[in-house]
């Protein structure tokens, strides 16, 4: 089975996961540049937003749901950085369609956490 048919109905684990793939071969040309230090920090965000985000599908519960995507949120917050400042940076390539692709993201991930604490807000009134 391969990542598109198990992560065909959730398209935050397929947008993610599909997110990490192109930043891998992103981050090994920037290492083929030496330029490590950038490729390792954006390495490490980039695919921890997934890794967090298919951690958050097993939680305990629907605050610990939360609280994965939240940390998966930070995760996007420090990509998006590492990839402004190779944006910004003349010697490095370029990588708008990075950033484009990580403000998808951003704005699922944030709709899934503003969805799941209204519903937990609506339990704890009843």
């Amino acid at each position: 089975m391969t990542f598109n048919e198990k992560y065909k109905n959730n398209a935050l684990l397929l947008h993610t996961f599909e997110f990490s793939l192109r930043i891998i071969s992103y981050s090994e040309k920037l290492t083929s540049q030496k330029k490590y230090v950038l490729s390792n920090q954006l390495l490490r965000s980039a695919t921890s937003i997934g890794a967090n985000c298919k951690e958050a599908q097993n939680a305990e519960s629907k605050a610990d749901f939360i609280h994965k995507l939240k940390i998966a949120m930070k995760e996007a917050d420090e990509t998006e950085y590492w990839l402004f400042l190779c944006d910004a940076h003349p010697n490095y390539p370029d990588c708008k369609n990075y950033l484009n692709d990580l403000s998808g993201i951003i704005k699922l991930l944030n709709k899934i956490i503003s969805t799941s604490k209204r519903k937990v807000a609506t339990k704890a009134i009843i």
